[in-house]
Formats: structure tokens, sequence, C-alpha cells
């Protein structure tokens, strides 16, 4: 069994995931936007089914994919404490930045020039 980073760090399977966040797809409608061939987008859809990233449901003749909450759910969760981290690692290059910023002259100002006495002739 695939772990989850395993499962995402695939390209194809992340471009099907963005895909189903804006709303249910066939297969064939995943294989036109994407341009990959209907094997490779079913193999995918069946890998991400199975580690619960999504389901499907049958209309007709066609059987639709959606995204399933929990996993995402689950992941962010886990991500949360990693946030918190680079959070604080952030906010404190911000205010270096902002020091840096506050210590360097804007370009495209110049000092002002004290006017220089005419020459005498």
């Amino acid at each position: 069994m695939e772990s989850v980073f395993e499962i995402l760090a695939e390209p194809n399977r992340r471009a099907i995931l963005s895909l189903l966040v804006s709303s249910q797809q066939s297969v064939g409608e995943i294989e036109r936007q994407l341009r990959i061939p209907q094997p490779t987008v079913s193999k995918h859809l069946r890998v991400l089914r199975e580690a619960g990233f999504v389901e499907s449901t049958v209309d007709a003749q066609r059987r639709l994919y959606r995204l399933k909450p929990e996993p995402f759910q689950e992941m962010d969760a886990w991500l949360a404490q990693f946030r918190r981290f680079w959070s604080t690692h952030v906010d404190a290059l911000e205010r270096h930045l902002d020091r840096m910023d506050q210590s360097t002259p804007t370009k495209g100002k110049t000092k002002k020039k004290t006017a220089r006495p005419k020459p005498r002739t």
C-alpha cells in the first residue's frame, strides 16, 4: 500500500484531484481536459479511490468521480503543526525585511542637491 504522500506525489493524480475540486467528473471528461489516455486516467482514479481520496457514483452509462473530504481534513490537521512552525519563521523574515527596507534609501529618490554657486567669469 502506497503512503498518502506517494499517492499525491504523482503529477497526474494531483491534476485529477485539482479537476475534481470544482465539480464531479467522468473518466471521459478528465481524459479530455488533461489529455491523458483513458486507461491511464482509470488507473489513477482506481489508486485514488482505494486510498479514499475519491468516490464514484453511476449515472446512466458513465461513472462520476468526486472528492471525499475526510482524507484532506486528516492531512490538513497533520500539516497544521508545520504551518505554525513555518508561520513563525515567515513572520520573522517579514520583520527582518521590513527593518532592511526602512534602513535602505528608496530607489528612484535622490538626495537633495545643494545649489552650487555659478563660476564667475
